[in-house]
């Protein structure tokens, strides 16, 4: 009975053993399949245009300096394509559209997601099915008319075209229903009674109860917004369009010189695209740590 016990612990042991094998390898692979693009295109901005040419992968190279001085070069780069790539003007801009567009959709989305959880009224069930039709249309089917809507209120081709980037970002559905499943299943109902019961204002409750409770999903969901609004090139290309090059943002100016034909060095092309994406990086490793603690935090609680 023992030696019996024994070999089917020892099989079960195996079993676990395997599948955490197979687990780990599924998950490197995935994880290689990701992070190679991103290496690709940082490791191009180190090479020279004819090593790219002549081996499309490969190890860092030593062209980096030569890459930025390209296109800091007034006659190489910048003096062909009448500054239209401004490095700092871009991260100005696409940092201001993109924290203030975070901002609004993060705090929004989780203030209308927790009135739908917390409070019962008569259109509660239509309202929460309408954000999610809204969910389902994508901006390119509405934009000619939001376009229109632009012009009549003159947020177009200028620094008030910023307003238009930045304001629409508070109907954000896809955040709302994120935040609506969380916080019904990990918000317990009866600490808003109790607040209540002590005289606490709603959005006090809401402000200093119910946020620190959401922390998790609200980082979540902010980093997923910035890096949305930061990579955008559909709206502010529709929007500021005819505005002055020091006022497009960054992905605008990486399309425009993408896109040129008078610049065929890859090496400068692939540092373009590098100092691009450098500020997202950066913020996900920061914040990497808050996705991670929400999406465990969550599975926990589902």
């Amino acid at each position: 009975m023992a030696d019996s016990y024994n070999q089917s612990n020892k099989a079960y042991r195996r079993s676990i053993m395997t599948h955490s094998i197979i687990r780990l390898i599924v998950c490197i692979l995935l994880t290689i399949i990701c992070l190679f693009p991103l290496y690709v295109i940082i490791t191009n901005a180190t090479r020279s245009h004819v090593d790219i040419l002549q081996n499309g992968i490969a190890f860092f190279g030593d062209f980096l300096d030569d890459n930025i001085g390209t296109i800091n070069s007034p006659t190489k780069f910048a003096g062909l394509f009448k500054n239209q790539f401004l490095l700092w003007d871009g991260y100005r801009n696409s940092l201001i559209i993109s924290v203030l567009s975070t901002v609004f959709t993060v705090f929004f989305s989780g203030l209308t997601a927790y009135g739908l959880v917390v409070y019962d009224f008569k259109a509660k069930k239509f309202a929460t099915t309408f954000i999610l039709a809204v969910m389902m249309v994508p901006m390119q089917v509405v934009s000619t008319g939001f376009l229109q809507f632009m012009y009549t209120l003159h947020l177009v081709g200028g620094v008030q075209a910023y307003i238009a980037l930045i304001l629409p970002s508070i109907a954000a559905p896809a955040v709302v229903f994120y935040m609506l499943q969380y916080m019904r299943s990990s918000f317990p109902l009866e600490i808003v009674e109790a607040a209540r019961i002590d005289g606490c204002g709603e959005f006090r409750t809401f402000m200093q109860i119910a946020l620190p409770i959401f922390k998790p999903a609200f980082a979540v969901q902010a980093i997923f917004a910035f890096v949305s609004s930061w990579n955008n090139y559909y709206n502010p290309a529709m929007l500021l369009g005819s505005a002055d090059n020091n006022l497009k943002t960054m992905p605008m100016m990486v399309q425009s010189i993408l896109s040129a034909d008078k610049l065929s060095d890859y090496g400068a092309k692939y540092l373009v695209i590098t100092l691009s994406v450098l500020p997202i990086i950066v913020i996900y490793l920061i914040l990497s740590k808050f996705i991670v603690k929400g999406v465990a935090l969550g599975a926990v609680k589902g």
